[in-house]
């Protein structure tokens, strides 16, 4: 009975053959050593140093769970968990309030509709409101669960209800959040979003070694609960499948954890099938040239195995993906090369495929770019916020960035240097006599972008600024971070066909290449076909409008040719706007002063322009990106050649954007 004392006889050492039996608790023993937990008898492995993995809640549960999952076999199935936390300060809120569109976005369900929220009790949940709870919030938590065989299920919302309601009992406490399930990759997967506060209203915390074990094992265990342990049958297919992949795969790991200091291996094992497979991929990783054959059935592994195994799965999931959305698209044509660069070398003029995520969890974007070199490329643009939304048939320019730590950084460094580690406008306008207030400013605008990356610079209560003493190292290190997150600048050439291009009554980036005489790097396949047809027609069309003469060795456009298109374009848009302002549209001359408030961005052919509006009448001038935070202030500023003097506010007293 429960209320019974019970006390278990485990028996003798000795068997009735007189062979000595090992005890049951030695066996325990013997397994703990194998996933290093500390026994301390002898031979047991050290206690792991502290390193704070283990504060927070549901740390006892993460390290049991974690025992768990390293002894668990190959019958249960998989789910993945990445786990994020996101701070609230700051711009936090308005990252939140982004991140909370781009989950609820179109084209995830199974029908290709908007996410839809949901909740613990609700299937309808209110964004909005929840993250009006969470305004005074210090963080919150991300999770992107993803079962192995999550297609079979019809609906995920229970399966994520049941995981959070057993992740609330682990952490003891009632746990506020809201999910999106996205059905719109190969695996479908759940975006959860936490509120870092507990059930008492004070702060969440959660014990790394729970995010890094407890949530998978959980996630893992209630999957195989509902469709069941893997089969014979299902384990060996997998494996059978595995051997010849390109990829990291199960054996693969299995392999590194059984090599030796030396890195060698061999496919001996108690069960045949396990030999066989072994065998095999042993035998695929030698024709791989990731593996040497030293004799003797052993092998010894290449150093990086498992980095390089990733990468080649990581590119084969990219060409997969460009067959299937060249395909879908009808553009898979025979000849074209497709090629991945994640990593851009060279300026790149195509026409947008697609553009999609390449991570989910980083918020890390790409591009399928159609080339005018007659190739596809697969392009890593990033994060999703460094680049403007383009729409697909849009053609673009992309150019590598090359981010690197600026003079500026330098010259705050040599100044702060000089005066015992500070700096600040007067310190700058003391230490270099011929410097302007304006070019100073300018080096504490990047002090001010690089305090907000929390990089390490202070900026104290009288305006100067603390730079430590490893400034430069600092900044070196912030321009990398910028070099990950926009490593790609990418340039909208237009947003029309290309070949509606060729009669346009506008600058068109077709008369710069034209004008410049570079199209024969624009091969004649693929897109480069369609471009070379769409610049023999714009030829043609320049000729009949007496905006050009001669033939193609000796085209040329009149003089003022090219401005009188952009003219041209300008006024159309003029006519358009001012239907909407009720205000007359007046052409910017060169030198003119422009006063008035910066009202919008409009995108014609002949480039993008800001929307000046004035007391009676509104102007066009071109447009920069630094303009938009300035959008609905006063501005004043004269129109040179190839830039405007900008300065903000009704003194015009703020600072001046060349």
């Amino acid at each position: 009975m429960p209320d019974d004392d019970f006390t278990p006889k485990l028996g003798s050492q000795g068997g009735k053959d007189g062979k000595k039996v090992v005890k049951y608790g030695g066996r325990i023993l013997a397994a703990s050593r194998l996933v290093g937990i500390k026994t301390g008898a002898k031979g047991g492995q050290r206690s792991r140093r502290f390193d704070g993995s283990r504060i927070g809640r549901g740390a006892s549960m993460g390290r049991l769970l974690s025992s768990r999952d390293r002894l668990a076999g190959f019958r249960g199935r998989r789910a993945v968990v990445k786990a994020s936390l996101i701070r609230l300060a700051g711009k936090g809120g308005q990252a939140a309030r982004a991140h909370m569109r781009y989950i609820q976005r179109d084209g995830v369900t199974r029908e290709g509709l908007p996410g839809e929220l949901y909740g613990p009790e609700t299937d309808r949940a209110d964004g909005y409101d929840f993250l009006k709870r969470t305004a005074g919030d210090r963080h919150q938590f991300r999770f992107i669960v993803s079962a192995e065989d999550g297609a079979e299920y019809p609906d995920l919302k229970p399966y994520v209800r049941r995981l959070m309601t057993q992740v609330e009992q682990d952490l003891g406490t009632k746990l506020d959040w809201v999910a999106v399930d996205h059905f719109n990759t190969e695996r479908p997967h759940t975006h959860i979003v936490l509120r870092g506060v507990d059930d008492r209203g004070d702060n969440l915390i959660i014990a790394r070694e729970y995010i890094a074990h407890g949530l998978r094992e959980r996630a893992s265990e209630l999957v195989t609960l509902d469709l069941g342990p893997r089969t014979d049958h299902e384990i060996e297919a997998r494996l059978r499948h595995d051997v010849d992949q390109e990829r990291l795969t199960a054996i693969d790991r299995r392999l590194i954890r059984r090599m030796d200091a030396d890195r060698t291996v061999a496919a001996t094992d108690n069960d045949p099938f396990q030999q066989s497979v072994a065998a095999g991929r042993l035998r695929k990783l030698k024709a791989m040239d990731l593996a040497n054959d030293v004799g003797g059935g052993s092998y010894r592994l290449a150093e990086g195995l498992e980095d390089t195994l990733r990468r080649m799965g990581e590119r084969g999931d990219v060409i997969r993906l460009m067959q299937r959305e060249l395909t879908a698209r009808r553009l898979d044509r025979a000849g074209v090369e497709q090629v991945v660069s994640n990593d851009l070398r060279e300026p790149l003029v195509g026409r947008v495929i697609q553009r999609g995520f390449s991570d989910e969890h980083r918020d890390r974007h790409y591009l399928l770019v159609d080339g005018v070199d007659g190739r596809v490329h697969y392009v890593d643009i990033g994060r999703g916020d460094a680049t403007p939304v383009v729409p697909e048939g849009a053609t673009v320019r992309i150019t590598p960035s090359r981010i690197e730590a600026k003079q500026a950084d330098r010259t705050v460094d040599v100044v702060a240097r000089a005066n015992g580690g500070r700096y600040s406008v007067d310190l700058h306008l003391r230490h270099d006599p011929n410097a302007s207030e304006a070019f100073a400013a300018s080096h504490v605008r990047r002090l001010e972008a690089m305090r907000r990356a929390g990089v390490g610079v202070d900026r104290q209560a009288d305006g100067s600024w603390t730079i430590p003493g490893d400034h430069l190292a600092r900044a070196e290190a912030y321009a990398q971070r910028q070099q990950r997150d926009r490593p790609v600048s990418l340039t909208v050439m237009s947003r029309s066909p290309v070949a509606d291009l060729s009669v346009k009554g506008a600058s068109t980036w077709l008369d710069q290449e034209l004008a410049e005489g570079g199209h024969g790097t624009i091969r004649d396949v693929g897109f480069g076909r369609e471009v070379r047809a769409a610049l023999a027609a714009r030829r043609q069309w320049l000729i009949e409008q007496q905006l050009a003469d001669g033939e193609r060795s000796t085209f040329r456009y009149c003089d003022g040719a090219i401005d009188n298109l952009r003219q041209r374009d300008l006024r159309e848009a003029g006519k358009r706007i001012g239907t909407s302002l009720g205000k007359p549209f007046e052409l910017a001359r060169l030198g003119e002063r422009i006063e008035g408030v910066i009202a919008r961005r409009v995108d014609l052919e002949s480039g993008s322009f800001t929307v000046v509006e004035r007391s009676r009448d509104f102007t066009l001038v071109p447009w920069r990106d630094v303009l938009e935070r300035n959008v609905g202030k006063s501005a004043s500023g004269i129109v040179r050649a190839t830039f405007i003097d900008w300065q903000f506010g009704r003194g015009r007293s703020g600072p001046t954007i060349f």
